[in-house]
């Protein structure tokens, strides 16, 4: 059996967008041949929402080793509040002892804080054991510099950010011995970056949902927001911020004027918007209310900044008469729900430009309906309510079942994650 370590900072009882790889990728590794040590941050020293139920579902035999990190109360005071660099040197004295003790065939990087990829060169010259990459995120980009795009969070910080990545990004990952992506355009870019990049094994792996966990969370916990009779209820769930006002803008210009043409219609709406910030509590801001007020339709909306428990997300969406999807504009972007929104059975409105990865995922899957951000579907919000509210909808007949169960669920996702690491260890046929 191969051996696998797999370095994922946030890891549960810390409920982060990034933990989901190896999360739902730990009970089915061992079946595939690949023996799983999981390298995270003790959760004390994280600075996320914190989620129980989650850890309760790592497998009981899986060892899980958790290093703490310079705490954030102190690390603070001099405006060092990243995770990658508070935990550096702690990550890097486990992982080394954890690879002298397990002999790992192969290390996976799986997170967002990539400053930990760098490293993987260092314990490659000093083990000699080979490290992929996993890209969830660009860790390098120019989306803040495009006309038209939103100033970069966190002003100087972001500057520095930025430099920092352009320094290092190319030492950490130009020794790797592949990459999985959540998406081709991650892959695309670095390619156009670095000449010796399309060498590299590389795969596109979208995450997938466990239909098990799924079940059981939706039975369990109570959605997170309050149904009033009469109403039809819009539920997004997970972040939004600037990067998602192009996409807001465009759904309260359309509930706007569907307020205009068919007031009965739009007032039996209401769009909840939950888990819109990352930030900790006391210190999120709304980024959707001030769009919805500036539209008039600030009534029809609600807003809640904090982020959801994983179970609690999924038994919103189940909960919901209809889900909102929303992409940004960088055209690479795509949600790591799409697959936990398909599954919760309820029609989407996928608010996303012809190009998105969410427009495809919609296109091979029928989930819903889209509107285009750029104002090519101008009724697309009114023909999706007028269609959710028939006897017999068209929404259901679109949806591709068979293509969901052989691609979209985790254990598909990680088979193919499985087969791409044993690819990397062969090397060239």
């Amino acid at each position: 059996m191969r051996r696998l370590l797999l370095v994922s900072p946030h890891f549960p009882p810390v409920n982060a967008p990034d933990m989901y790889r190896a999360f739902t990728a730990l009970p089915l590794l061992r079946q595939l041949g690949w023996e799983p040590t999981v390298l995270c941050v003790d959760a004390r020293d994280v600075a996320a929402p914190r989620d129980e139920r989650l850890a309760a579902l790592i497998p009981a035999d899986v060892r899980v080793e958790a290093c703490r990190a310079w705490p954030l109360a102190l690390t603070r005071l001099v405006g060092m509040r990243t995770l990658s660099w508070r935990a550096w040197r702690s990550l890097d004295r486990a992982g080394s002892r954890l690879i002298g003790e397990t002999r790992p065939d192969l290390v996976l990087f799986t997170t967002t804080q990539y400053p930990l990829v760098s490293l993987g060169p260092r314990w490659l010259r000093k083990f000699g054991v080979p490290y992929v990459v996993d890209l969830q995120d660009p860790w390098l980009t120019d989306y803040y510099s495009r006309p038209g795009s939103p100033r970069p969070p966190g002003g100087w910080k972001y500057a520095i950010a930025h430099a920092l990545a352009s320094r290092l990004e190319p030492a950490a990952f130009g020794p790797a011995a592949g990459f999985v992506s959540v998406s081709p355009d991650y892959l695309s870019a670095l390619a156009a970056r670095y000449p010796w990049f399309p060498a590299k094994p590389q795969a596109t792996i979208p995450f997938g949902v466990d239909e098990r966990e799924f079940a059981a969370a939706v039975s369990t916990a109570a959605p997170a927001f309050r149904r009033e009779p009469g109403r039809v209820h819009l539920v997004s769930v997970g972040a939004a911020g600037p990067i998602m006002a192009p996409a807001l803008t465009a759904l309260f210009a359309q509930l706007r004027a569907l307020r205009t043409t068919s007031p009965s219609l739009a007032n039996s709406l209401k769009l909840h918007f939950i888990g819109t910030s990352y930030a900790p509590e006391g210190l999120a801001r709304q980024s959707v209310m001030p769009i919805a007020s500036a539209h008039g339709v600030g009534d029809l909306v609600e807003e809640a900044t904090g982020r959801l428990p994983w179970h609690v997300a999924q038994s919103t969406l189940r909960a919901a008469d209809a889900i909102i999807v929303l992409t940004s504009d960088e055209r690479s972007y795509t949600p790591s729900k799409l697959a936990a929104c398909f599954l919760a059975g309820r029609p989407c409105l996928i608010v996303a430009s012809p190009e998105a990865g969410a427009a495809s995922v919609n296109a091979d899957l029928g989930m819903g309906m889209r509107l285009d951000p750029s104002g090519s579907t101008p009724t697309a919000l009114g023909d999706f309510v007028s269609d959710i509210g028939r006897p017999d909808p068209e929404w259901p007949r679109r949806r591709n079942e068979q293509r969901f169960s052989s691609h979209y669920t985790a254990s598909a996702r990680t088979r193919e994650l499985a087969d791409f690491l044993e690819r990397v260890l062969l090397g060239p046929a």
